[in-house]
């Protein structure tokens, strides 16, 4: 499967699906080659990788009492460092992001995930490196 977004549910984006194309092209693409025989060359990338979900702060009834801060807004996959702005209550209080090391968030205040009780999903930058590969078929 492809995910390509954020984008909000029922929305039909023309940048969104554009990017979608080019991701299953470039996917089909390299199929074709592989059965053609083509040999691919070690290479490293980095990838997100999923650390927790997070959600709201809430109260002692389960009630959400505080909202993704504006700094956050739109920022996934955006460093996010201990300190930095990460909630806003209703009050006008911001709750600072205390964590240990940078994280980069996805799926920030994310309307399908109310329900699920996940306000952004926390993920570490690491690298991944692959061998060369061929396909082994002549």
């Amino acid at each position: 499967g492809v995910e390509v977004g954020p984008q909000p549910q029922g929305v039909a984006r023309a940048d969104v699906l554009d990017k979608m194309r080019k991701i299953v092209k470039h996917g089909l693409d390299f199929i074709q080659l592989f059965n053609e025989g083509k040999e691919f060359p070690p290479c490293t990338i980095e990838v997100f990788k999923i650390m927790e979900k997070v959600d709201y702060p809430r109260n002692k009834n389960g009630e959400i009492i505080a909202i993704i801060h504006p700094k956050l807004q739109d920022q996934d996959w955006q460093p996010l460092k201990n300190g930095d702005p990460l909630f806003l209550t209703l009050d006008g209080e911001v709750i600072p992001y205390q964590g240990n090391c940078t994280v980069y968030p996805t799926f920030i205040n994310e309307a399908a995930y109310y329900e699920k009780k996940q306000a952004f999903v926390k993920t570490e930058k690491i690298k991944l490196t692959a061998k060369h590969l061929r396909s082994s078929v002549s």
